[in-house]
């Protein structure tokens, strides 16, 4: 998934050691952002958004875990 900073400052927040999550996948839609959160290794943590480029389809896809999935799961349903 290509993710590109709503602020281009919040890139210089990230630090090598940081846990690195990304929230808000549950309503992944098209055109909505999503949410970036750093635990950085002293323990403090931020939050920051970020923007993608995925369409419809391919969020579908990424949430069946490939389409792939979305074919096989449709041919089950055509037999």
């Amino acid at each position: 998934m290509t993710l590109t900073f709503q602020n281009k400052d919040d890139y210089n927040k990230i630090e090598e050691s940081d846990k690195v999550d990304i929230t808000g996948l549950s309503g992944f839609s098209a055109g909505k952002p999503l949410t970036i959160s750093l635990t950085h290794s002293n323990g403090t943590k931020e939050k920051f958004q970020v923007n993608h480029s995925y369409n419809e389809s391919q969020i579908e896809w990424f949430k069946a875990g490939s389409a792939l999935n979305i074919i096989r799961k449709s041919n089950k349903k055509n037999v």
